[in-house]
């Protein structure tokens, strides 16, 4: 079983909660925070550069609802 290196995002802050990205050798992505870093998120690169784009343009807002 391989293991993958988690990288912290550049986007996180110091004293936050942190985003941890990994690469899997099968080309997917996994992502965790480190509040709950059992919980892991995996998907494409496909799928996840929209989402990064949508939040670097501040187009994602959180849910009002």
């Amino acid at each position: 079983m391989s293991t993958v290196h988690w990288q912290k995002s550049t986007y996180s802050e110091a004293a936050s909660a942190c985003v941890y990205l990994a690469a899997a050798p099968t080309g997917t992505i996994h992502l965790r925070e480190s509040e709950a870093p059992e919980t892991i998120l995996t998907t494409t690169p496909h799928r996840l550069r929209p989402l990064i784009s949508r939040i670097k343009t501040g187009m994602l807002t959180p849910n009002q609802g």
